[in-house]
């Protein structure tokens, strides 16, 4: 795509890559979906900044990262999607009394950040090996798991407007629950980085505890198949899971997308489903466990896109 296309930006005012038609299903852990009419890698956050203050306000922009929690339709994304996972990798230490910051960038895996508290004799953030995004979508959704969530360790964080201007951001500046991250006063800004506080402890004791819990995440979760982690938040005093697989509906299928026989809050593709198939196969969830047991599930996954002409291929 020729720079001039984005405003008034020149041919060399962009360090990153700009793509056209990018096939989304090559960034979206169930590997499926349409194209989107333009894709952006900026080279580092001031190269983001750039290209953002070339971008017309009509311009829908989407952010992600590695498309774990992310659906895209056959139909495909009308505007321009940033990767952030490429190049927003910039994470370091800044150690204080009695407590411990890592400042991370949204493209950082979240596991890596676990890691690398460990690394530092840090305890507080074995959680985040357990969730397969990176931090910006991971602070997006308040992402979480055993017992624990993402903003429960979150001091401030970075975010970027669609001007290009960068602000810093503490907790009490949104409205933060179950898989929810809403800001009371701002719009259209994005999360480009956040300061994690952990305390100091044991580095051995935590990584034996994340050890532990690869371990229970590999015995009870089918990665070894295209999936986008769980499908459905867990309802109030019960789980998701339970739920489906009492409703009959483990190895239920729709074209090539099926619930798992691993784990019943997961649908994994088994080998070309489309995104039409995956869902459909959400919406059949949903009414069967509405009608066998009266509770209404609710996606944690993220859809996006158009559909395509016929509904299914783009």
């Amino acid at each position: 795509m020729d720079m001039s296309e984005q405003g008034p930006l020149g041919t060399t005012a962009l360090r990153g890559e700009l793509r056209r038609d990018e096939p989304m299903r090559r960034h979206t852990s169930w590997r499926a979906g349409g194209t989107a009419d333009r894709a952006f890698l900026p080279a580092d956050l001031d190269d983001l900044c750039v290209f953002l203050r070339g971008l017309p306000d009509t311009e829908p922009v989407f952010f992600v990262g590695l498309g774990s929690n992310l659906l895209v339709r056959d139909g495909g994304i009308r505007g321009t999607v940033v990767f952030t996972h490429p190049s927003l990798q910039r994470f370091f230490l800044d150690e204080g009394a009695g407590a411990a910051e890592i400042y991370a960038e949204a493209g950082v895996a979240s596991p890596k950040v676990s890691r690398f508290a460990a690394l530092h004799n840090l305890e507080g953030a074995e959680f985040l090996t357990g969730i397969p995004g990176t931090v910006g979508g991971a602070l997006a959704m308040n992402a979480g798991c055993y017992g624990a969530e993402t903003w429960d360790v979150v001091t401030r964080v970075r975010t970027v407007d669609r001007s290009g201007r960068l602000q810093i951001r503490s907790p009490e500046e949104y409205s933060i629950g179950y898989r929810h991250v809403i800001p009371f006063n701002v719009q259209d800004e994005f999360f480009v980085a956040a300061w994690f506080r952990f305390r100091h402890g044991d580095g051995t004791r935590a990584r034996q505890t994340i050890k532990d819990l690869l371990s229970r995440r590999i015995a009870s979760q089918p990665l070894s198949e295209p999936n986008a982690g769980s499908v459905f938040r867990n309802p109030p005093g019960d789980h998701a899971a339970r739920l489906i697989e009492s409703c009959g509906l483990k190895g239920m299928r729709v074209g090539a997308a099926e619930v798992s026989l691993k784990h019943a809050n997961f649908i994994v593709n088994k080998g070309d489903a489309l995104a039409h198939d995956i869902e459909e196969l959400i919406v059949l969830v949903q009414e069967t466990v509405k009608r066998q047991t009266g509770v209404a599930l609710e996606r944690e996954v993220q859809i996006v896109g158009e559909t395509s002409r016929d509904g299914r291929e783009a």
